[in-house]
């Protein structure tokens, strides 16, 4: 089947992830960057309100820094949104961070539904993040696009779906373990059953794993990371949303690109392609914020704006300067 606009865009920049995956684990990146210094924080901010204002389209590219911004930072750290959630498997298994979780050699499979149903229930049920809030706020009467490599459901608790394409999964959704089928079933009752039987122990009753309808087999989340992840009719459709937008605004005098917490991990699904889209297309503009890294590549130095600084407040401050 032939790719979308955006997965071609994706899969160019896969090239140069493998090719220099040393330099992208090393926290850096291959792409020639600017020498200019950055503007002061304070000239950073105005810029970035004034290309919001003068935008005719907005694409934001929502990455995990983005929700960890929020209070989403309990996949690395044992830290206390960790404790808040996942205490009772802290205690009982010395685990630090939920992503250490998804890796700990469970006994039993009850065990480990116990866990990952866990983690699948507080991603689902937690309340929209501020940063999310403030962006709600940024986009208020724009034309807007959200992208997101988030799979936590922030994004499109946030925003109307169809403004929406996550294209790295989605927390909602369970598929075949053994990809017999295409199709991707609800997770969120399910997961509700679980966490109910379940109580204060810290696995689920045997009849409660989920199984295929077709082959039998385990079901796991809709989301790439646990196993052969299924790219199937809804994983197109993602990624059509954002090649729809991106071919339905070719043609407008100004698009904002916004990236928000794009890390090392992940730079091929987000940020290169922004920067390959801002270089290319006349009156395109991309905003960067990033708590840990200020890359303004060389090639669209007179193009865009590389903010370091916490996400939480450079949204925070943004919308202020809109409101005034």
């Amino acid at each position: 089947m032939e790719q979308s606009l955006y997965e071609q865009l994706v899969m160019a920049t896969q090239v140069n992830y493998q090719q220099y995956f040393g330099v992208y684990a090393s926290g850096k990146t291959p792409v020639a960057l600017t020498a200019r210094e950055p503007l002061p924080y304070d000239q950073q901010l105005d810029v970035f309100a004034k290309k919001i204002n003068e935008a005719d389209h907005i694409i934001v590219g929502g990455a995990s820094g983005l929700s960890a911004a929020g209070g989403g930072d309990f996949y690395y750290e044992d830290n206390a949104s960790f404790r808040k959630y996942f205490g009772k498997f802290a205690e009982k298994y010395g685990m630090k961070g939920a992503f250490a979780g998804m890796k700990y050699p469970f006994k039993t499979r009850e065990e480990y539904w116990g866990y990952l149903a866990t983690f699948l229930y507080t991603t689902q049920h937690a309340e929209v993040r501020k940063p999310y809030k403030d962006l709600q706020a940024i986009l208020q009467g724009k034309d807007y696009f959200i992208l997101t490599t988030n799979q936590d459901t922030q994004a499109i608790k946030a925003f109307p779906e169809e403004k929406v394409a996550q294209i790295q999964g989605d927390h909602r959704f369970f598929q075949c373990s053994n990809s017999c089928t295409d199709e991707v079933y609800d997770a969120v009752e399910p997961v509700e059953e679980m966490v109910k039987a379940m109580g204060d122990d810290t696995k689920i009753p045997t009849e409660l794993i989920p199984k295929c309808p077709h082959c039998g087999s385990e079901l796991f989340p809709w989301v790439r990371g646990y196993g052969n992840f299924l790219e199937g009719t809804r994983y197109r459709e993602e990624y059509q949303k954002i090649s729809d937008d991106i071919n339905n605004n070719l043609h407008d005098k100004k698009i904002l690109f916004i990236e928000l917490g794009v890390g090392r991990m992940t730079p091929m699904f987000i940020q290169e392609p922004f920067w390959a889209l801002t270089h290319t297309l006349n009156g395109a503009y991309d905003i960067m914020v990033n708590r840990d890294y200020q890359f303004l590549p060389q090639q669209i130095e007179d193009k865009g704006q590389a903010i370091k600084g916490d996400i939480d407040k450079v949204l925070d401050d943004v919308r202020k300067r809109l409101e005034q």
